[in-house]
């Protein structure tokens, strides 16, 4: 019992003894404070550069849908940037594409409807040259040497027994086509045929640019845009995850259910 006590009074003492949690003191208190503050003082200042690059470019696609240009090209930009210029270039009417690699050159170019861009453009645009009157001139002899080629090649094939060529040589009258359908590939942006046809009728929203915020198609911020599709993804993965469950469940149901009939058919 001594000892016990002697024991207990050892540990007393040495708890005594530790010192204190340290206490947060008034100047800890206020560096937090103002740390918090820098933070929220950087998330306005985000907020008020988006609003002011989304009014910039409402003010330039409205003067864009008046004059006789073809297409506008903004400057290179990362990615929030470049979902504002196609969110008001869908709700204007018209074509956003991006090119160019990201983090380093990626830039969008708005188009109207009744101009949508070549292939040949496109190529020339994702190759990173460009697009101009030069490049376009080089890129359509480009395709004629091509199709000179080839219309060559088929002459060779079609050649007739006697020696005699059943196909003209003649390539100045070819008519020049792309290699591949590009209208039908962005069918969901430009429409088919018969929407082209409507779309050449109708003229641009010419007071593009002072539309009532109540008249757009989504109000909502890039923020709340980013979070609803990470609730989306959410919503999915748990989906997925029932699924999973309900199928192990009725596996083991099935599994136990087999038991008794292997037992019966073993006796």
């Amino acid at each position: 019992m001594r000892f016990q006590r002697h024991k207990m009074d050892l540990l007393d003492s040495i708890l005594n003894s530790m010192d204190a949690p340290p206490a947060t003191n008034e100047q800890q208190k206020t560096l937090i404070k103002k740390q918090r503050e820098m933070v929220e003082r950087m998330q306005n200042k985000q907020k008020e550069e988006l609003l002011r690059f989304r009014k910039y470019v409402e003010e330039r696609m409205g003067r864009f849908a008046k004059d006789d240009r073809t297409c506008i090209e903004f400057q290179p930009l990362d990615k929030v940037h470049r979902s504002v210029i196609h969110e008001i270039a869908e709700n204007g009417g018209f074509i956003a594409m991006s090119f160019g690699r990201e983090e380093e050159d990626r830039h969008s170019v708005v188009y109207k409807k009744e101009h949508p861009p070549s292939e040949d453009e496109v190529t020339a645009r994702r190759n990173g040259e460009g697009w101009s009157k030069d490049i376009a001139k080089e890129y359509s002899e480009r395709r004629k040497e091509r199709l000179a080629q080839e219309q060559c090649q088929n002459d060779k094939q079609t050649t007739s027994p006697d020696g005699g060529s059943s196909a003209s040589n003649s390539t100045d009258n070819v008519e020049v086509k792309p290699t591949s359908n590009y209208k039908a590939k962005y069918a969901h942006l430009i429409g088919e045929s018969a929407a082209l046809q409507a779309a050449r009728k109708t003229e641009t929203n010419q007071s593009y640019g002072f539309v009532p915020s109540k008249n757009k198609k989504d109000m909502r911020s890039i923020e709340q845009t980013l979070a609803d599709i990470q609730a989306k993804k959410r919503l999915k993965l748990q989906q997925q995850q029932e699924q999973l469950d309900s199928l192990t469940a009725a596996q083991a149901d099935a599994a136990d259910e087999q038991q008794p009939e292997q037992r019966q058919q073993q006796q």
